[in-house]
């Protein structure tokens, strides 16, 4: 067993290097920490990646000259040293005599001291800091400064309330499987087990909890009455305009939440579930059998054609890889890992996808275009320069009581206590 801030170090540390992401590492350390500091592992290593603009932003006027990249544990313990301090309710004398034993273990003594005078001078000189870096961008947003600045540039009007959406703990919210229970009734069986509920805005699925909690511990959740799944993402079925017997493909199907709601909706679909990784399509297969459900899971990739068996789809979701701009409070080492040269190459491939399956869809059919982004780069601009491409597609316009209109498709943008930020474009094939 190795001590929690040991493992949230080493996590961190190669998130700073970009060699992993919270959930492809976290659950390789978890086990090596003991069972009851899980929740404290996790908790560091979320809440640290949270505010890690603002972190750094403080380290670099604490330390004289940048660390080595080698050095970046020392770093990330800077880091997670500053969050106790500043955000947990760990007694500051056991959040800076904590850390400062993980250079120990890290194998660095020499970086014992330095870990110790930073911290130390951050709790008497923190007044002065937050007056040096009142023009900050970065700091006073909490996010990069790259980002800062495309989020002011597209969305000048709604700059704050992103900001503080993406700065909050998200909302824990349920789909409900009306084939099985209204949502009316599943809300009444919550209530009579006190715990508090309340129906989603815009879709008719939802649910919001007012505390999160473990699904599996809810009523009739391993009987496929109730799946985990944001507000946002729930809309996509119904755009679909599904009707029985239709052939569907959901391609980048992992992990699976659209294609059950699908399933849940028109059970006699014969719908596709595409994913490039075999790992991913576990999860999809572990849904649908939950929800005793059936569709033909298939290991490819979307910008090739070798998996298709050469029948048109009248229905297609594209839920296309994106920079995830839109769930930032639900993966915030996005602030550490994302890059504006990784959005244009996104950009690329989401046009390369749509490009693709164009050919797979019937004469009269749709395709949903969705992304978690809130880039205008990876959402209007790829439909517009589609649209530019191939003159047998149109794009609907969508009216509802969602998002902002866009000159193709609507965008919604993440909201406190609501839903997350997503895209949706309904292209038709003429």
């Amino acid at each position: 067993m190795i001590s929690v801030r040991a493992a949230a170090a080493q996590i961190l540390a190669k998130i700073l290097q970009g060699q992993g992401s919270l959930s492809s590492l976290l659950p390789t350390l978890q086990h090596q920490v003991a069972e009851q500091d899980r929740p404290l592992l996790q908790e560091l290593c979320f809440g640290t990646c949270r505010y890690q603009p603002q972190l750094s932003a403080y380290v670099e006027c604490l330390v004289d000259k940048p660390l080595r990249t080698k050095d970046s544990d020392i770093q990330a313990l800077l880091l997670l040293g500053l969050y106790q301090l500043l955000h947990t309710r760990i007694p500051d004398h056991a959040a800076l005599g904590e850390t400062v034993e993980v250079t120990r273990y890290l194998k660095k003594p020499w970086a014992t001291n330095l870990v110790n005078g930073v911290l130390r001078q951050f709790q008497r000189d923190r007044s002065k800091l937050d007056e040096l870096l009142l023009q900050n961008r970065a700091f006073q947003s909490n996010h990069p400064a790259w980002l800062e600045g495309i989020l002011r540039k597209n969305w000048p009007n709604q700059l704050d309330q992103i900001i503080a959406a993406n700065n909050s703990h998200p909302p824990f919210t349920l789909r409900v499987n009306t084939r099985k229970v209204s949502r009316t009734d599943y809300i009444e069986q919550l209530k009579a087990l006190d715990i508090a509920a309340k129906p989603t805005d815009f879709s008719p699925y939802g649910i919001t909890l007012e505390q999160a909690c473990d699904p599996r511990k809810l009523p009739f959740f391993a009987e496929g009455w109730i799946s985990v799944q944001d507000e946002a993402a729930q809309l996509s079925a119904d755009l679909l305009q599904l009707s029985p017997n239709l052939r569907v493909l959901d391609a980048c199907s992992a992990p699976g939440g659209k294609t059950g709601h699908m399933l849940e909706l028109e059970p006699s679909l014969q719908v596709t579930a595409l994913d490039t990784e075999e790992r991913r399509l576990t999860r999809v297969r572990e849904n649908l059998t939950r929800l005793n459900v059936e569709a033909k899971v298939i290991c490819g990739d979307g910008t090739q054609s070798d998996w298709w068996d050469g029948e048109l789809f009248d229905r297609i979701l594209l839920d296309a890889p994106c920079s995830a701009t839109g769930i930032i409070r639900r993966h915030p080492d996005i602030k550490a890992l994302r890059t504006p040269e990784e959005v244009a190459k996104l950009a690329e491939l989401q046009g390369q996808l749509l490009d693709n399956l164009w050919p797979m869809l019937t004469p009269g059919g749709i395709l949903v275009y969705a992304t978690c982004s809130i880039m205008p780069k990876e959402n209007t601009k790829v439909v517009e320069a589609f649209l530019a491409r191939r003159p047998d597609a149109k794009s609907e316009t969508l009216e509802a009581n969602w998002g902002i209109q866009q000159t193709c498709g609507r965008q919604l943008l993440p909201s406190i206590s609501g839903h997350d930020g997503f895209y949706y474009a309904v292209l038709t094939r003429k």
